[in-house]
């Protein structure tokens, strides 16, 4: 009963995911679907409709006209979330006992394909904020630098991941990035959860999608950064390098036998919204009204930082000395719920809904919030203690299994970790099974704790002496 009243309880100013706005943005199409008789729409997969891995029926046609629309091979639509495509594509992309070069803000389900997929995580450092506490982009001399330190390791390299745009909006030049990739013959695998709308090329200075640039496999996840309803994703497939069949045989591995209909629907009709002409009006005057919403918050000095994505607004809450986990809850209790609370920022995703009247509002509680707890000095973030490249002392799934001692964060310097350590959202880990708690770590760790203090333990599992 409680979850129901939740579900239907109104909320003033929804600057969270879904982008769809709790219904306001989704595609006419799924609206008029959902008014009609409720369930009429919960089917299984009949010979008419068929399923994402069935050759014949009315998805395989749909996912077939996406992949031409779109300029790809092929496409799949997934029923559980870019989490469920991106562990997929990981298995599809390397056996088992093999490596995959992947950024230190690689979401946690990417770590977790390693564990059940036998992978072998080589993790690189990427460039950091120590304004705000956030990962930053890198260019290709960086990578060139990792892939230098990468041979290091002497493990077999089978694939690369990279994350674009971040959860907060940021974007790295991604073609230059994977023609160093494909330079050393290895395909690419683009997290691009949060940029599903960059495949609109609807202005010439927003980024474009990294399938434009010929990455082998993309993933979208088409509630965070288009109208699709929770839980639904694609992902998409080009050139020679990664098999078909390998996929599919992935996706089926992780996959639910029986896909929901509706958000099989979701993601057709999401995508559309995406390429032809009445979504990307939507598109186009929901980013216009975005920009207006962030030039009247900044002339009227809110800190907000820039990043890429017009969509998502970054309140800069530690350049004023305050949380944004805190800063949060005071919005929230003001009516406004943003949807990532970190301890330097505070991001509001505005969706593909509009927020006309949301610039006053925002203004009135951020100068209330601000005359409440007074501005301090700025906080600034160390940088986190990785080596520019490094990989697990112990495989991922092997520590994962292992017998474990629970110990104080302050005693466990030497241990070997048999758990992920990660505050979520934004889900990037800090801490991945197999990984040494050196003294930098876990004084880095005690740290964090007092940023986090409801997302990460006083204690830490390690492998059993």
């Amino acid at each position: 009963m409680g979850l129901l009243k939740l579900l239907s309880a109104n909320r003033s100013e929804n600057l969270f995911l879904p982008a769809h706005g709790r219904g306001k943005a989704l595609p006419e199409n799924i609206k008029n679907l959902m008014k009609l008789r409720p369930g009429i729409w919960d089917l299984p997969e009949l010979f008419e409709i068929g399923g994402p891995l069935i050759s014949e029926g009315a998805i395989a046609e749909s996912q077939k006209s996406s992949a031409y629309e779109v300029g790809v091979d092929r496409c799949w639509y997934g029923v559980n979330g870019a989490t469920g495509l991106l562990q997929s594509s990981l298995l599809a992309l390397a056996r088992p006992g093999q490596a995959v070069l992947m950024p230190r803000n690689i979401h946690k389900s990417c770590i977790q394909a390693c564990l059940f997929g036998g992978l072998i995580p080589i993790l690189f450092n990427v460039p950091y904020f120590t304004d705000r506490g956030h990962a930053s982009v890198f260019d290709r001399k960086w990578l060139q630098s990792v892939f230098k330190k990468a041979r290091e390791f002497e493990e077999d390299i089978a694939a690369v991941v990279l994350v674009n745009p971040t959860y907060q909006g940021y974007s790295a030049d991604m073609e230059s990035l994977i023609k160093e990739i494909h330079s050393h013959s290895l395909p690419v695998l683009v997290d691009e959860a949060h940029g599903a709308y960059f495949i609109s090329q609807i202005r010439p200075d927003l980024p474009k999608s990294a399938i434009y640039f010929g990455a082998d496999l993309v993933v979208h996840s088409l509630h965070k950064s288009a109208p699709g309803l929770v839980q639904s994703a694609v992902l998409w497939s080009q050139g020679d390098k990664v098999d078909p069949f390998t996929i599919e045989r992935s996706i089926e591995l992780l996959q639910t036998s029986s896909p929901s209909s509706l958000l099989l629907a979701s993601c057709e009709s999401s995508i559309k919204d995406l390429i032809e002409s009445k979504g990307l009006k939507k598109l186009e005057s929901r980013i216009d009204e975005a920009e207006l919403l962030r030039e009247f918050l900044i002339n009227k000095e809110v800190p907000l930082l820039k990043n890429n994505d017009p969509l998502r607004i970054i309140l800069h809450t530690s350049k004023i000395g305050l949380s944004g986990i805190e800063i949060d809850k005071r919005f929230m209790r003001k009516g406004i719920i943003g949807e990532l609370a970190e301890p330097g920022t505070l991001t509001f995703c505005l969706g593909l809904s509009s927020h006309k009247r949301l610039g006053k509002k925002f203004v009135r509680i951020w100068d209330d919030i601000v005359r409440s707890l007074g501005q301090q000095e700025p906080c600034f973030f160390k940088k986190p203690p990785f080596s520019i490249v490094s990989k697990p002392y112990k495989p991922c799934s092997s520590s994962w299994g292992s017998n474990f001692d629970k110990v104080n964060l302050h005693d466990a310097i030497g241990r070997i970790s048999v758990e992920m350590v990660c505050p979520y959202p934004p889900g990037i880990p800090l801490l991945i099974p197999g990984e040494i708690l050196d003294e930098a770590r876990v004084n880095w760790l005690i740290d964090q704790k007092c940023f986090w203090p409801e997302q990460i333990s006083d204690f830490v599992r390690v492998i059993s002496h």
